[in-house]
């Protein structure tokens, strides 16, 4: 947009461009349950680098983003390292889950990325919801959310004992690329 950015409802709508996703200072987070869905497990991934290109239109923005699969942090590290084994994410094989989106949409219940997620070389479609955005100083700040279903992924070990949905929450931080 040519304009400053505007403002809907908790998100605001960034000047166009390109920004640099900043794996510092973003973080990925997840839910999930186990032991027959009675206990939570919580955990984080690491972001390697990822890129938003704001358009006009803004339903013609982009997004893409790459996160090592052998990152995924649960603060138990045998529960990890079954979860980078072959069973679950195959991260030896498979060393990077990846997002690339494929169209930005507005209605009633706010801004929705769809993409492509990619995980153990399976693609499948992921709705991002956008939640929080604010810009300002050539940086952009998102707070977004989205549910996995590892068994579209052929992630399917360990039925009854391992959450089937994942919910993601992303706290994004990107900076102005230079023209």
């Amino acid at each position: 947009m040519s304009d400053p950015a505007t403002t809907t409802g908790t998100v605001e709508i960034p000047a166009e461009g390109g920004y640099r996703i900043d794996p510092e200072h973003s973080t990925i987070s997840f839910v999930t349950r186990h032991v027959f869905g009675l206990a939570p497990v919580r955990g984080t991934f690491s972001l390697a680098e990822g890129h938003i290109e704001v358009a006009e239109p803004l339903s013609a923005s982009s997004a893409r983003a790459t996160i090592p699969a052998a990152s995924v942090d649960t603060r138990n590290a045998a529960r990890d390292t079954t979860v980078r084994s072959a069973q679950y994410l195959d991260a030896e094989n498979h060393p990077h889950i990846g997002f690339v989106s494929t169209g930005l949409s507005h209605g009633d219940g706010g801004w929705v990325l769809n993409g492509e997620l990619t995980v153990r070389g399976v693609t499948r479609p992921l709705a991002v919801r956008v939640e929080r955005a604010s810009a300002g100083g050539g940086t952009l700040r998102l707070r977004a959310s989205a549910e996995v279903d590892r068994y579209a992924f052929g992630i399917t070990a360990m039925k009854g004992m391992t959450g089937r949905r994942l919910t993601m929450t992303l706290a994004v931080t990107a900076v102005r690329s230079p023209e």
